[in-house]
């Protein structure tokens, strides 16, 4: 029995590391893995003692936020190059987010036109929509909900009320599926940016004091508990804090369905001692002083659900701008999120291809509904996967596939670097370049899987 593909090389598998080890794969699936002699295959790649992992599921990406569904194509082939082959996006796309539907139609023909890696979706509601659409969108396959308790725009990214957002999590508790929310507290936000402005400040620092924890803390409170109210599960897209996870911990210790999310940027940068960086390094919320090493303790604690890259597609314009207050929120990431996440744990001791694979492979895919079709090396899953070397180098965006070309890790030291990326059993990229075609990327619907039994 002949099959399309063989990869030989250190295999990161459930149970831990096979070097020496190898996948059989035919029609776009794993079919078989083992040692030692291997059965013929069209092709074969000998990785020799490079990593064998299964491709990164980044849980937090925003492709449409700038350039429309278009931007899927720059977004996916940038995911490819950083060994992510499937991204879950966003609903806030630019002009309208994803609540119905028709635009569901529309973002899945974009994908089918434009995506370089697979995608799943996230679904939103927009201010005075009523549930009649949420029933419609989870049969159309989207993964999760997503809602913001502060508007950054009108139309495209508004603020839901807190009696639709329990109409909403009301019409989700049936379900296993997921609402997220943008976790900040408007009122004390914009007051505390009047009074940074009226004071004069306009550094990075003052825009992670405008944006307080207690802005933070007080949204993510009201939404768990609305979560736990309904009998629904309530996720934290983005904590920033080690206060935030221990929230979501007691909610789920008194048995409520309760998740929180960590980006990759709060584990790398620090306000206090990386300023220089100004807007490159404006996130909302923003990335807190003295939190770098208190939530990788919540990493290792498990009660991070898994970590995301939350990519903006802002190009680097948008953050020129006089005050850190009108400068664009957001960073690119598809391309660190792996690297970054790997070197942080390798820096730190601890066994960074199980927990890379853990954080930011097996975990997420099984939050939205995607395991064990994707996140594990295992027979019967998609032949997604990626070829990691074990090589040291500063990052250079200027070597990014996304359009962009601009990052806050721009002269970070990384000890991995993505060699080969594998979107079902297909070379997607060979190291240097994307070599797949747009349109190669498929939807990907939620399945079976779920995070809370």
């Amino acid at each position: 029995m002949s099959y399309d593909l063989l990869i030989r090389g250190t295999l990161v598998l459930p149970e831990g590391l096979c070097e020496n080890g190898w996948l059989a794969i035919r029609a776009g699936r794993i079919e078989a893995i083992g040692t030692g002699e291997a059965p013929d295959a069209a092709q074969t790649f000998d990785a020799g003692e490079d990593l064998v992992m299964p491709g990164v599921v980044d849980g937090q990406t925003h492709a449409g936020s700038y350039g429309g569904l278009k931007g899927i194509g720059s977004t996916t082939r940038s995911a490819i190059a950083g060994g992510v082959t499937t991204i879950v996006d966003m609903p806030y796309d630019n002009p309208a987010p994803l609540n119905s539907r028709e635009r569901l139609t529309d973002k899945i023909a974009a994908i089918n036109e434009h995506a370089h890696a697979h995608v799943a979706l996230y679904a939103t509601v927009i201010p005075g929509q009523d549930m009649s659409e949420v029933q419609d969108l989870i049969e159309g396959g989207v993964v999760a909900f997503k809602i913001s308790t502060f508007e950054s725009s009108p139309t495209r990214f508004p603020r839901i009320s807190a009696d639709q957002m329990l109409d909403l999590f009301e019409a989700l508790a049936p379900t296993d599926i997921p609402l997220g929310v943008h976790n900040e507290d408007q009122e004390i936000v914009r007051a505390r940016i009047a009074r940074a402005k009226a004071a004069g400040r306009d550094g990075i620092e003052a825009h992670s004091e405008s944006r307080p924890p207690a802005a933070e803390l007080a949204a993510t409170a009201q939404f768990l508990e609305l979560g736990a109210a309904a009998g629904a599960h309530a996720h934290i897209v983005h904590l920033t804090s080690s206060r935030g996870f221990q929230l979501v911990k007691h909610y789920h210790a008194d048995g409520f369905r309760a998740t929180g999310e960590l980006c990759v940027h709060y584990l790398w940068f620090d306000p206090a001692t990386d300023n220089a960086l100004g807007a490159r390094m404006k996130v909302n919320p923003p990335i807190r002083p003295g939190e770098i090493e208190p939530l990788w303790q919540e990493v290792l604690s498990g009660r991070v659900a898994f970590v995301s890259s939350d990519h903006s597609s802002w190009p680097i314009d948008n953050k020129f701008t006089p005050s850190i207050f009108e400068a664009g929120a957001g960073v690119p990431g598809l391309e660190t999120l792996l690297p970054a996440f790997y070197t942080g744990a390798e820096n730190r001791g601890l066994d960074a291809p199980q927990l890379t694979v853990s954080q930011l492979c097996e975990r997420p895919a099984r939050f939205f509904g995607l395991y064990p079709q994707k996140g594990v090396l295992a027979v019967g899953a998609d032949a997604d996967i990626v070829v990691l070397t074990r090589e040291t180098y500063p990052w250079d965006s200027a070597r990014a596939h996304d359009d962009l070309n601009w990052s806050p890790f721009d002269g970070r030291t990384f000890t991995v670097r993505v060699a080969r990326t594998y979107l079902s059993g297909k070379l997607a990229f060979d190291g240097d370049s994307v070599v797949n075609k747009a349109g190669d990327g498929t939807y990907a619907a939620r399945g079976a899987s779920r995070w809370f039994s």
